[in-house]
Order: C-alpha cells, then structure tokens, then sequence
C-alpha cells in the first residue's frame, strides 16, 4: 500500500496567511498566485489540501471564527444590554484598526467586488455575520426578560441594528478612518441602549 505524502506546511499558519489575503483583496481579487505565495506551498499543495480557492475560503472563515468566538465570550459577559453594546462597538473600533491587521473586517472585505463564478461567496459571508447577530439577539432577549430593557423593545431589531453598524465601521476602517472617528460612531449608536436597568419602567 501506497501511502499519501504529509503535508510539508503548517495548516494553521498557511491559514492566517491566506486570511490575510482574502481580507486585504477580497475574494475575487486574491488570485491563486497571491494565495500560493503568502502560504508558502504549490497549487497542487492547495488543492490537496482546501479542496478549491472557495474551501480555501471556508477554511480561513473558520480559522477567523476561532478568534471571533472568543471575542463574543467577553462581549456577551456584559452586565447590561448597553454594556454588551458597548463592548462589541468599541472592540471593533479596536480591531478595525489594529496595524497588526488588515483594516475593516474580513466578512466584509472578503465578499467585495464578488463576480461570476463567486456568486456563493457573499452569502457565505453573510451566515457567518448572522451568527454574530443571533448571538446579540439571544443576549438582548434575555436582557429584556430579566428587566434591563424596556418591554417595547425589540431584541432582534438591536441585535439587526449593531450588525449594521459594525458591517459600516468595517466599511469605514477599510476606507481610511481612524480609530477615533470609529469610536465617535460607536459612542452615538450607543444611544439605542438605555443607561439602566430601570428604563423598562417607562418615565414616571
């Protein structure tokens, strides 16, 4: 019996490679060449391994999703609703901005300029954003539940409405601006969340 030849390149860091080309160039512009070249392999080498460039994609989205859950874990540990939204604004102005990384964000910048033959590519992109949201929403629902948001409030509506904003801030920060002016955006969303608990109540 013939054995397969291992794979003569680290997975993960081939993966943060190709990341990093997806996010800068989005899908349809990070061409086999630029992919090949970053991860340091051959095209025979990628297709052995990922299956085409869109499970090369695939994979690099999990890869992308390890980091965001945990990100998510300490978003979700906020006290308030407002605290939640707080959190997921302001890190993303952080990370939006981190020279460590490309701008913006790579369920944004990944599905840009997206043409024939990729037309599965937004969608992909957009199922991993809707699980950010659903997460926001099941926190806001419980927030409400426990009186932290007022009974007219609509979890899903806020949970929509912080997705947006973030898709927006990647937008910006992938178009030139800076931290602060990320963070302005993030302080007047913020307006959507009341100050307290007590806001469930009503005016007196």
């Amino acid at each position: 019996m013939v054995m397969g030849r291992p794979r003569s390149f680290c997975t993960d860091k081939a993966l943060d490679e190709a990341m990093e080309v997806f996010w800068r160039h989005g899908y349809d512009g990070a061409t086999l060449a630029m992919l090949t070249k970053a991860m340091g392999i051959k095209p025979p080498s990628l297709y052995a391994a990922f299956g085409s460039k869109e499970g090369l994609l695939k994979a690099a989205l999990d890869r992308y999703a390890e980091r965001r859950s945990e990100h998510m874990r300490y978003v979700l540990a906020g006290a308030t609703a407002r605290d939640v939204a707080e959190r997921f604004l302001s890190s993303i102005a952080e990370s939006h901005t981190d020279p460590a990384n490309p701008p913006g964000c790579l369920l944004v910048q990944g599905g840009l300029a997206c043409g024939a033959g990729s037309e599965n590519i937004p969608f992909e992109l957009a199922t991993r954003r809707a699980q950010t949201e659903t997460e926001l929403r099941e926190r806001f629902v419980q927030a409400k539940r426990a009186g932290d948001l007022a009974q007219d409030s609509e979890p899903a509506a806020l949970a929509r409405f912080l997705s947006t904003v973030a898709s927006g801030m990647g937008v910006l920060a992938s178009s030139g601006a800076d931290r602060e002016a990320l963070r302005e955006v993030a302080r007047v969303s913020l307006g959507a969340f009341p100050r307290s608990g007590k806001a469930a109540d009503g005016p007196g």
